[in-house]
This record gives C-alpha cells, sequence and structure tokens, in this order.
C-alpha cells in the first residue's frame, strides 16, 4: 500500500516526541543531488541540504561507493579499542586543511555539539580555566552544555530552566540591528569588568558566520579584535565551524577569509556528505592537554563516517568545488539582490561564498509572518527552503554546491514569484 504524507505525520504524532519538529510536511523516499522525491512521488528541489549537511549532493556517487566499500570491510571496532587507517587518514587531512602556521591535531565524533562540548573540554584543560564567552545569536547545539553556549532561547532551551554556569554572553557584529564591532568588543569588555576576569575564561567561542542566528558575517576587523585579545589574555579562540565548514563558504573553513586562524576548530555536517562525523582540530600543544581516554565515545570517528568524509574531500578536489561554491553562492546573490532592489520587504541579502540569506521585514520591522509565508509559497512550488535567524525572519540558501545550474536558477525563480505573491 502506499503511504502518504498526511499517514506518516499522524504516525510521527502518535510516535515521536512532540520536541522533534518537522519543518516541511513531507516524508522522503529517495533523492539525488539537489532533487528530492516524496512519499507520494512529488519531486522537490533541496535549498536546505538537511541543514548545510549536503555540500556534495544527496548520495553522491563517489561517497556512496566509499561506504559501500567500507561496510564490507568494517563497520565498527570502536577507535578507542581497536584502530582502523580511515581514522587517522581523516586527521591528517583534516590538519592539512585548518588555517595556521603551527602544528595541529584532530579528534573526531559523531555530531556538532560532541565537537563543541569536546573543544571547550580541552581549552578548560589547557588554560586551568572554566568559563566561556559565547555570543548572542549563535548556535552550537542542543545537548546541556552547548545550550548554554547557543544564544537563542525558543525554541532550544524553551522550558528547561537555567543551563549550566560559567557561560558569559556577548553582543555578535550586526549592521543591520544597530552592533558595531566596537559594540562588540565593548560587550567582551563589559564581561571583564562585571562578570569574569580575563583569567578566568577558557576559551571564546564564536562562528564565523552565525548559521541558526541569521547568516552575520563576522567583520575581519573583529576577527583580528578577537585573536589580539585572546592573546593578550591566553584565551582559547574557538571557531565553531560546523555550519560554516567543508566548503560552504568557498574556502574549506571559513576562518581562511578572516586573517586570522582560531585555536581549535569544530566541523560536522558537510564533512560526510550525509553520514554522522564531526571533529575538533587544533592547535597540536593545546589538543594534546586532556590525556589519553579523556576524548572520544562509542562511534566517535565511525568508519563509515571516517570513509564518506574522505570521499568527500576527494569530490571537492577532483570536482573543484570550493571554486564553485564561489559561483554557486555568485550567481544566488545577483538574483537575491534583484528580488531585494524589487521587493522592499527583503531587507538585506548577505552571506558569505554560497551560505546566503535574505532578511525580510514590514514596516522597518523583522517580519516572521512573511518568511513563514514565503517558505510555505515556495514548498508549494516545489522548493525546499529553511528559515532562522534570532527573530525568525531570515530565509537561508543552503543548496548543495553540485547542484545543476538550471536546477539553481529555477529555485532561485521560485523565490522571485513567491517574494511577488507576498509581497
Amino acid at each position: 500500500m502506499t503511504k502518504t504524507n498526511a499517514q506518516l505525520i499522524e504516525r510521527k504524532t502518535q510516535a515521536v516526541a512532540r520536541g522533534v519538529g518537522l519543518a516541511h510536511p513531507h516524508f522522503i523516499d529517495h533523492a539525488e543531488n539537489a532533487t528530492l522525491h516524496d512519499v507520494e512521488g512529488r519531486e522537490l528541489i533541496d535549498f536546505g541540504g538537511g541543514i548545510a549537511v549536503l555540500n556534495t549532493g544527496h548520495l553522491h556517487p563517489k561517497v556512496k561507493q566509499a561506504v559501500i566499500d567500507q561496510i564490507n570491510r568494517v563497520s565498527h571496532t570502536c577507535f578507542m579499542v581497536l584502530g582502523y587507517e580511515p581514522y587517522v587518514e581523516l586527521c591528517e587531512r583534516v590538519n592539512a586543511l585548518m588555517p595556521g602556521d603551527f602544528a595541529k591535531k584532530s579528534a573526531l565524533f559523531t555530531t556538532g555539539a560532541e565537537a563543541v562540548e569536546n573543544a571547550v573540554k580541552i581549552a578548560r584543560a589547557h588554560t586551568k580555566r572554566t568559563g566561556v564567552i559565547a555570543f548572542g545569536g549563535g548556535y552550537h547545539g542542543r545537548t546541556m552544555a552547548t545550550l548554554a553556549l547557543t544564544g537563542k532561547v525558543a525554541p532550544y532551551s524553551a522550558g528547561m530552566g537555567i543551563m549550566p554556569g560559567d557561560v558569559f554572553r556577548a553582543l555578535y557584529p550586526n549592521k543591520l540591528h544597530g552592533i558595531s564591532v566596537a559594540d562588540s568588543l565593548a560587550s567582551i569588555e563589559r564581561i571583564f569588568k562585571f562578570d569574569a576576569e580575563p583569567q578566568n575564561i577558557a576559551a571564546i567561542i564564536l562562528e564565523p558566520v552565525q548559521g541558526e542566528g541569521g547568516f552575520y558575517v563576522a567583520p575581519a576587523a573583529f576577527m583580528q579584535a578577537l585573536r589580539n585579545l585572546c592573546d593578550k589574555h591566553g584565551i582559547v579562540l574557538i571557531a565553531d565551524e560546523v555550519q560554516t565548514g567543508a566548503g560552504r563558504t568557498g574556502t574549506f573553513f571559513a576562518m581562511e577569509q578572516m586573517g586570522v586562524a582560531a585555536d581549535i576548530t569544530t566541523f560536522a555536517k558537510s564533512i560526510a556528505g550525509g553520514f554522522p562525523m564531526a571533529g575538533i582540530v587544533g592547535k597540536a600543544e593545546i589538543m594534546d592537554a586532556v590525556g589519553p581516554g579523556g576524548l572520544g565515545g562509542t562511534y566517535g570517528g565511525n568508519p563509515l563516517g571516517c570513509a564518506a568524509a574522505l570521499a568527500v574531500l576527494d569530490v571537492f578536489e577532483e570536482e573543484q568545488l570550493l571554486d564553485r561554491a564561489k559561483a554557486v553562492g555568485e550567481q544566488v546573490s545577483t538574483r537575491l539582490n534583484e528580488f531585494a532592489r524589487k521587493y522592499p520587504i527583503v531587507a538585506e541579502v548577505r552571506g558569505l561564498g554560497a551560505m546566503i540569506a535574505l532578511e525580510l521585514m514590514k514596516d522597518g520591522k523583522p517580519s516572521p509572518e512573511l518568511t513563514a509565508a514565503l517558505v510555505t509559497k515556495a514548498r508549494e512550488k516545489g522548493l525546499i527552503l529553511l528559515s532562522c535567524g534570532i527573530y525568525g525572519n531570515v530565509v537561508r540558501i543552503l543548496v548543495p554546491l553540485t547542484v545543476p545550474y538550471e536546477q539553481l536558477q529555477r529555485g532561485l525563480d521560485i523565490i522571485g514569484e513567491s517574494l511577488a505573491e507576498i509581497s
């Protein structure tokens, strides 16, 4: 019997915890590159990429074959019990990709939240301090510790009470909403004055481009100032590149475009083309602050995920996907800026590489209502979009970098048609 989306949604309602949301009322049967097919046979263009996971597209043939080859060899040993070469090889290759003129080491995990938590653990072990400075609008995960870092309460920690302590919140630069680089730096100095001395701060963590927060790009001058501040006080600078990494911004890590290098960088999402894989890479002397047994996890650096990630890195080289990220970003930005000139509700188009967003406002105020309407209209026309932003008024573009250009333009046409209908 053919299942319908409505039937599966009803089963989800009965069987799955309410806190697990569903952004779109579709259940997917199969997918390829940037095309989705739901259980009712409807075809959809994917501009969401599983929330920035599919830079190499759905089931890239090389990634798929690498996983098949690996599963015919071994699927799991737990690297902390019995090793396997793909784990080591992936660390070697990621070490070579991280910016910074210093020796590097890596560790592998399963989720972005695990990567963030372990980055903080290492920073605390290295500095012998406990405090962490994070930023408003930042997103670092849904575990208890990462929710303390995440700078947005609803929906992530709503109703759960106060998260673990020793986390202090600074302002992220946001020109559209009136927060300058100077304002942001001053908010850190206020933390030093009113909340915690620099000697109590182990790390400052931020996304080079905020993801869930709305695709706001950290100015290079701000990153340079943070680097200087961390060097002055012996604070570890952590770049959370879970969403910006794996080539989305036109360089493998966004920090390559910021003029400075972080001490520790997190990665996950698109690193393995849809298979669970995450990790941290950083200065060897800092990464070695934790002794044997202090890092790891049962599935951390799973052989299948390692094989997929190594294939993703090969695909980036063979298909020159960093160049393609820039080309895709240029096409998206060009069209979205055309829409911004035509429709006053588009307050700003921004981003880095192929990590692009448009922010919607009405009468000078953020409009989550218009954003929801745009996402709905686009879906009705066959395009999957994702909203984000601290006000819920941002639409983000996370289309696979491998998308055929004709399909990319059709998706952008749908955005234009939808904007025309809601304006």
